[in-house]
């Protein structure tokens, strides 16, 4: 029986709110001014599932949000590429849709989200049929999914019984803690994509290199999102250092969710760990090209060049 989906997703939702030009000393009761802004697709889930999308993936995305502006934005985002979001719980009365206020000082930047309908999503939300019609289940953020989280070891291994392989990325933790359930979850993932950081807070490690070789005596695969080095990927023994695009960044925000979209985009395909590692490089480099994570990805000119250099066709969704 052929499934319904390549990928199904169930995560978070919100808007970005971009300003550029602040400075990073930012005084209190002054009006400070930005030299521009952007409103784009927020979200890891969200900017995944979008990309993913873009590069003819077949996708579904279930999540739970306000029945607000907001959200109709986001969710127009997501419809525009074709995403499924028949399984979307809209709510009306208590939290609104989220949104995340990056505040960028050359180079660097200060990140500011109000969580919302995104802490509240739980398994009552999730249909847990519909994540089982397709071949493949990411989960990102996982430390934002927090009456969500005593229930996905669960949801895992329903989802993995039904035939189904899994990847994760934990994104940052807010509270510091890397806790629960984070232990069981990897032991149940097939792919597991982090960023250099993450993976060293997550193994108690001082670099990528050393953090990889515990995560990979857990998990079949795992690919390490290291900036400007690219990325490290390890299945089994077989280690690689697979070097990032070199490309002049317009904005760095979703860099790494674009990364998930390639790499995943190019497994589902039948590539091999450096191919697909290579491809998430290329993802990540074409997101840096417009502002936010999503508007790259929008282009279909720039996702035409993207998927000619690696010899692929796009296919409707």
């Amino acid at each position: 029986m052929k499934n319904r989906f390549d990928v199904t997703i169930a995560g978070e939702i919100n808007l970005d709110l971009i300003l550029y030009g602040l400075p990073e000393a930012m005084p209190l009761e002054r009006e400070l001014l930005a030299s521009d802004f952007r409103l784009t697709l927020g979200s890891s889930s969200a900017i995944l599932a979008h990309n993913l999308a873009a590069l003819g993936v077949c996708a579904g995305f279930i999540t739970r949000l306000g029945d607000d502006p907001l959200g109709a934005i986001a969710l127009g985002r997501l419809a525009e590429q074709n995403v499924d979001l028949s399984g979307v719980k809209r709510v009306s009365g208590g939290a609104s849709t989220g949104v995340t206020i990056l505040l960028t000082h050359a180079g660097k930047r200060h990140i500011l989200t109000y969580p919302g309908t995104m802490f509240e999503m739980s398994a009552e939300d999730l249909d847990l049929d519909y994540l089982a019609s397709a071949r493949h289940f990411h989960l990102s953020s996982l430390f934002l999914h927090k009456a969500l989280q005593p229930s996905l070891p669960a949801i895992f291994r329903q989802l993995k019984a039904r035939g189904l392989t899994l990847s994760l990325d934990t994104n940052d933790d807010p509270d510091g803690r890397w806790g629960d359930p984070l232990d069981e979850l990897l032991g149940l993932v097939d792919i597991f994509l982090p960023n250099d950081d993450e993976a060293c807070r997550i193994t108690g490690t001082s670099d990528a290199e050393s953090a990889i070789e515990v995560l990979a005596k857990r998990i079949p695969l795992v690919a390490v999102k290291c900036g400007r080095r690219g990325a490290l990927v390890q299945a089994g023994n077989q280690r690689s250092l697979i070097p990032a695009q070199p490309v002049t960044p317009v904005d760095t925000i979703g860099a790494g969710d674009s990364f998930n979209a390639g790499f995943l985009a190019a497994w589902l395909r039948g590539e091999g760990p450096e191919a697909c590692a290579a491809f998430g490089n290329r993802a990540a480099a074409l997101s840096t090209q417009r502002p936010g994570g999503t508007e790259a990805f929008r282009d279909p000119i720039l996702v035409r060049e993207l998927l000619s250099h690696a010899g692929w066709t796009a296919h409707a969704n």
